[in-house]
């Protein structure tokens, strides 16, 4: 049940009291009648009947030509309403709708379903650049109804500057899909979205504008309502029924002097109730990644359809889809590392049930469409229950039950760390990118040229790129970037409270974890006031009964915790789904003990990561005074090398994360990680890889760690350590969380062999093995090896214990 404030028996406009308008007359006119042709065609049904808040949205836009932001649960029917709108407002003589979605599997999904209703809707992105030039005709010839595109096309300056100037005069519809993403207060907010306020304000008065999100908060909600409204007069940005962008309600002024203005300027907000009643959710204990990937793979065998399994990192979910594979299970992994071309071909493969399971990152979210769906399993756990309740919406949406369970791990919370560690950066970081602008010829530069001058990594940089771009105090040109000379002003009161907002957001997620426990670990409990409550330090308020529905004791339901940090309208006091794990009892086996998790763990636990040698320097080295540029010469370059684990994977990871971690400290190669390291030195042997001596990477963070894996890598091979490359005593250790230029420099200037006369007299012809504790950007072991080969070594062959 969805909550507006019209009648369902006769809808019609609205004013903001819920009652007609005096130009009400478009349901009268048979638009409703044409809107459910339209949407019968869309779906390939005969009883195919609007919803009333579908029919409301959509006489919004079509009757009253108005700005609506529609928030309803996945499997709605959102994309109708923007289909059937489009169909009808073509029909009258408008121009093509453009809809700005931000995943390529959405877009394939939309131009499939638009192609059935006889909408002729193309996509422009990164995976179609040769045929753009067709695109762009078409377009001007009218010979398109749908034009998707991705938020990063906003920022290309030809398509910003050619194109959306074109279609911003032409456009008969402008929808935002994934609306959430435009909140910086939203779980997936992109910077690029950002510049869609700057579409609004260009389009013609009257334009009507859509925006759609299953996952929307109060908070972000009332945010993207206000953008909506950005440049449509005073006013329009106020409260309306209901609180702010309440269900139902406008978000519009309420002088009725100017009612005609407030009619044009108010954004129709519909949120809906975002039940699942198909969804059934459960937790298992907290374990290690053996035991839940044992559980997994009995869970997998015995559950029929498919479905996904999120993992948090790439390397946890190519791990998981090899050790499924090696019990026979049907699986790929599915990552943002996998080619577009792969992806398509592995979405087709879930959709036609060809696999069992995708075992993929958040890179497989919004927009993914199978019907049948039956489960959603999450190997550790997203670090908002926001982000948590989008991702499980995949399933269930033409099945009468899927599940979703949620295996949370002990490495979650290090994981959500990193990642937080990737936030906006400090100001004067960022003032040091600007700066570096200022300084470059005509004040542009490549990004490529901005990580020499800068120390951040090239996403970080990018995304500092797109929001200065977006605050207009750089913009992207050909060539690259340039400053625009106007002022900009660090907003630290916001990332601080953004910053807090993620941090409520983790906790809240580890109350979810807890729930049906009283007391102890990380719970929470409602405060509660008339039925709203607050899950305390998540700053998100919802309907709450009081010692109900957001509970962390027995009288719990997970579903009703997950409504509530989404502000769900339809959420009662003590409401309660009755199939979740708290309300109905676990219907999934409990975590597995005993040989079959040895069995796995044993699995797991094979070293052994493959070390692919950098073969290009970074761009704009010159720049800082190194004489290093294209590709490196393969006589100076590394052999391809091994690792014992990925820090950010599973089975051994946890235990490479402890002797080479942030926390570690220094000492002798752990003894449970010594029959891995002589299992990976005894492969290499195995391959037909000769190694005649040892030469380590000095270290001054771990140098007894450093120098007892090499003796004993030398010892496991018969061969003796026969010296170091060493840091020069003058120069302070460099950061590693730089970027790729700023990182090579730093180790290239610091790095000297430390190899005795006789050693270096020997080198020649003979092939070592390079040892260090770990590695992150490989730039450390490129320049050694470069060391060692122009001193003579015939091969360098990089260890280490981890890899990041």
């Amino acid at each position: 049940m969805t909550r507006t404030t019209t009648n369902a028996a006769a809808p019609g406009p609205t004013d903001s009291t819920g009652g007609a308008r005096p130009d009400a007359g478009v349901g009268d006119d048979g638009l409703r009648e044409r809107a459910e042709a339209a949407l019968r065609a869309l779906v390939g049904r005969d009883d195919a009947r609007l919803r009333e808040d579908q029919w409301r949205a959509i006489e919004a836009l079509v009757a009253g030509h108005r700005r609506a932001l529609v928030v309803q649960r996945t499997g709605w029917g959102k994309s109708a309403v923007y289909f059937v709108a489009t169909a009808l407002l073509r029909r009258a003589g408008a121009g093509p709708t453009v809809i700005v979605s931000p995943l390529l599997a959405l877009m394939r999904d939309q131009v499939a379903a638009a192609s059935r209703a006889g909408i002729r809707a193309v996509t422009i992105n990164s995976a179609n650049v040769t045929e753009w030039d067709g695109i762009h005709d078409a377009i001007a010839a009218g010979e398109v109804d749908v034009l998707l595109c991705s938020p990063e096309r906003l920022n290309n300056p030809a398509f910003r500057t050619e194109v959306l100037p074109r279609l911003a005069a032409d456009a008969g519809l402008v929808v935002v899909d994934e609306a959430h993403c435009v909140s910086d207060w939203g779980h997936d907010f992109r910077p690029d979205y950002r510049r869609i306020r700057t579409l609004l304000a260009q389009l013609p008065q009257g334009t009507p504008v859509l925006a759609t999100t299953a996952t929307a908060n109060e908070r972000v909600s009332h945010d993207v309502a206000e953008q909506l409204a950005s440049g449509l007069g005073p006013g329009a940005t106020g409260e309306g029924p209901g609180g702010p962008g309440g269900p139902g309600g406008p978000v519009g002024g309420t002088d009725e002097n100017t009612a005609g203005s407030r009619r044009e300027a108010e954004v129709l907000v519909l949120r809906g109730s975002l039940d699942r009643e198909s969804l059934r959710l459960g937790v298992l204990p907290r374990a290690d990644s053996a035991v839940r990937v044992a559980w997994l793979r009995s869970y997998l065998a015995a559950t029929p359809g498919s479905g996904i399994v999120y993992c948090l990192t790439v390397a946890a979910a190519e791990e998981v889809a090899s050790q499924l594979r090696a019990a026979g299970l049907e699986v790929a992994a599915y990552t943002g590392r996998t080619d577009p071309a792969e992806r398509e071909q592995l979405e087709a493969d879930l959709l036609h049930n060809r696999v069992k399971a995708l075992v993929a990152t958040s890179a497989l979210g919004m927009g993914f469409d199978k019907g049948d769906l039956a489960f959603v399993v999450h190997l550790g756990a997203p670090s908002s229950p926001i982000a948590y309740y989008q991702q499980i919406g995949r399933a269930g949406r033409a099945v009468e039950r899927a599940d979703v369970i949620l295996a949370p791990g002990p490495e979650d919370r290090a994981i959500w760390e990193y990642f937080g560690s990737l936030a906006f950066p400090p100001e004067d970081t960022v003032r040091g990118v600007l700066a570096a602008l200022d300084a470059a010829p005509d004040q542009v530069a490549s990004t490529a040229r901005l990580e020499t001058e800068t120390d951040l990594r090239r996403t970080r940089l990018e995304m500092v790129l797109s929001v200065l771009d977006v605050d207009d105090a750089v913009e992207k040109v050909r060539g690259g970037w340039r400053a625009t000379g106007r002022p900009w002003v660090y907003d630290a009161d916001r990332y601080a409270r953004v910053a807090a907002a993620r941090v409520a957001e983790q906790r809240a997620m580890l109350a979810y974890e807890a729930l049906g426990s009283r007391g102890g670990g990380d719970r929470s409990s409602p405060e509660t006031a008339g039925g709203h409550g607050t899950i305390e330090g998540t700053g998100t308020s919802g309907n709450v009964a009081p010692g109900g529905a957001a509970h962390s004791g027995a009288d719990a339901c997970r579903l009703a915790f997950l409504r509530a940090q989404l502000d769900d309208p339809d959420l009662t006091p003590g409401w309660r789904c009755g199939r979740c794990d708290l309300c109905a009892g676990p219907w999934f086996p409990a975590p597995p003990t005993g040989e079959e998790v040895e069995e796995t763990r044993v699995a797991m636990a094979r070293a052994g990561v493959e070390l692919t040698p950098r073969r290009q320097w970074p761009t704009g080295m010159s720049t800082l005074g190194l004489d290093l540029a294209g590709r490196i010469d393969a006589d100076e370059r590394a052999e391809t090398g091994c690792a014992v684990a990925r820090l950010d994977g599973l089975g051994l990871s946890g235990a490479v994360r402890d002797a080479v971690g942030p926390a570690a400290g220094d000492g002798d190669v752990p003894a449970g990680l010594r029959p891995a390291v002589r299992a990976v030195v005894e492969g290499l042997v195995a391959q037909g890889v000769r190694i005649d001596g040892v030469v380590s990477v000095a270290s001054t963070t771990r140098p007894r760690l450093v120098e007892h894996l090499a003796r004993g890598a030398a010892g496991i091979l018969g061969v003796p350590v026969v010296g170091q490359v060493v840091p020069r005593e003058e120069l302070p250790p460099g950061r590693h969380d730089v970027n790729s230029a700023q990182r090579l420099a730093s180790v290239a200037r610091r790095l000297e062999l430390g190899l005795a006369d006789a050693a270096l007299h020997g080198l020649p012809g003979r092939t070592v093995l390079l040892v260090d504790d770990y590695t992150d950007s490989g730039w450390t072991l490129a320049v050694a090896a470069r060391l060692l080969r122009r001193a003579g070594a015939a091969g360098v062959v990089p260890f280490v214990l981890g890899v990041r």
